[in-house]
């Protein structure tokens, strides 16, 4: 090799090496930095983009919000695919969930637990975001994706100490948007949301000994 072929073959090197080392400084010490999802969630991370997925680390995890997905009978696949469609930026929309809970009871991982997602306006800094398909206007979910919403978010305030009476919260909370839509109307339906939550931390805790 060429004194010149070398020269760049060690600059390459460096910079692979910067790269990375700069990829675990920005991800070092995050919440949610080695963290395991269930076995029940599907990894389905969109493209790195401007518009869905930016990467910017997310650095607290003070709170989980829930969402339903405004699109009566869509799947968490087609949820999940308009996300990375917004890569291009042509529809101009900011857009993204941590997880989207399907109509049978699937999740799908759209963005990791260690960068922020554009779901939460003022809130996308320091919460996980929960988006749930529901079979019609009403926004109600139904019972197997509100089984499996209820568990998700057990799984979270377990992992990161939150408490659901608090920090579990609608994104009507954040901007007054009617999200989710049914449990806006139903503020009595969110609230035992809420204790099924609650519930559900103490049976996970018990079944984990």
């Amino acid at each position: 090799m060429s004194p010149r072929g070398a020269a760049l073959l060690l600059a390459g090197t460096f910079l692979a090496a910067g790269g990375a080392i700069w990829l675990r400084a920005a991800t070092a010490g995050l919440p949610g930095e080695g963290v395991a999802v269930p076995e029940y969630v599907e990894e389905a991370f969109l493209t790195p983009n401007a518009w869905s997925r930016p990467g910017t680390p997310l650095e607290d995890i003070e709170g989980v919000v829930i969402h339903y997905v405004g699109n009566p009978g869509t799947s968490a696949q087609a949820n999940r695919n308009y996300f990375d469609s917004l890569a291009a930026g042509t529809d101009g929309v900011y857009a993204s969930s941590h997880f989207i809970v399907g109509l049978e009871g699937e999740v799908l991982q759209c963005v990791p637990l260690t960068e922020v997602a554009y779901a939460s306006n003022g809130r996308n800094g320091d919460t996980v975001s929960v988006e749930v398909c529901h079979p019609d206007a009403q926004g109600q979910f139904s019972d197997v994706s509100y089984a499996r919403c209820v568990e998700l978010t057990a799984w979270l305030c377990r992992t990161f100490r939150l408490d659901p009476a608090t920090d579990v919260i609608r994104h009507y909370d954040v901007t007054g948007k009617e999200c989710p839509l049914y449990y806006v109307e139903h503020p009595e339906a969110w609230e035992a949301f809420r204790a099924d939550v609650a519930a559900e931390m103490e049976a996970q805790d018990q079944a984990d000994g």
